[in-house]
């Protein structure tokens, strides 16, 4: 069965109603990434970190999946599908997506900052500021801050290696690690970009690039009926 391997960030989110932190008049408006967003801030001001994420999960909760969202899980019925996402919200998963990667970690989801793999789910949006994990040390956001290591960057290579088709969606490419998945593609597999905007293509060097000009509600829906068809 042809494997799929689909690449999605903040764009997608973002056809949902989802803040970014590029955004100048959404959420992240009103924080500098570097105070709730590095592993010094947690450290430095812990009660500003928590409300800026519970803030997140809160907002995440009042939004849907968009119609790429739901075009990603739809080809899961025709291929063998794996989405490789940036972002840390759930929307693929309620979209219907059953194999979903999260590079940078998952808002609905705390874990001890003492031990890394000891991961528990959140019930609802607010985490208090004692939330302590089994072993006793606090809990913090499961998100991969700015300055702290992806831990499945690794794994992503892979995947993306076992490709017969790659569709990056909503991202600028400008990213790194994550953006440097791209040349794990085989030399000739067919790559389509979904973006509206000129994202950097220039890692992509040996492989068939088609790059739809449309929003992702738009564009995803759109390739997921043409892959489709062309089965």
């Amino acid at each position: 069965m042809t494997k799929i391997v689909v690449f999605t960030g903040a764009g997608v989110s973002d056809d949902s109603g989802l803040s970014t932190f590029r955004d100048a008049d959404g959420l992240w408006a009103n924080y500098r990434i570097e105070d709730v967003c590095t592993p010094e801030a947690l450290v430095r001001n812990r009660a500003l970190v928590i409300e800026f994420y519970n803030k997140r999960r809160k907002e995440l909760l009042s939004t849907k999946p968009n119609p790429a969202h739901f075009a990603i899980a739809e080809l899961e019925k025709h291929f063998d599908v794996e989405v490789v996402t940036q972002n840390v919200d759930d929307l693929h998963e309620r979209a219907g997506s059953t194999r979903v990667m999260h590079l940078h970690g998952e808002l609905m989801k705390l874990r001890s900052e003492r031990n890394a793999d000891l991961i528990v789910p959140i019930s609802g949006w607010e985490q208090s500021l004692d939330a302590r994990a089994e072993d006793g040390a606090l809990l913090r956001p499961h998100i991969v801050f700015f300055g702290e290591s992806v831990p499945m960057f690794d794994k992503a290579t892979h995947i993306a290696a076992e490709a017969d088709v790659m569709i990056v969606i909503g991202t600028s490419l400008a990213v790194y690690p994550a953006a440097m998945l791209v040349r794990y593609a085989k030399s000739g597999t067919p790559i389509y970009v979904v973006d509206p905007g000129t994202p950097d293509t220039s890692l992509i060097r040996n492989n068939p690039l088609t790059h739809i000009k449309a929003r992702a509600a738009v564009g995803m829906p759109e390739l997921a009926e043409k892959l489709i068809a062309e089965k």
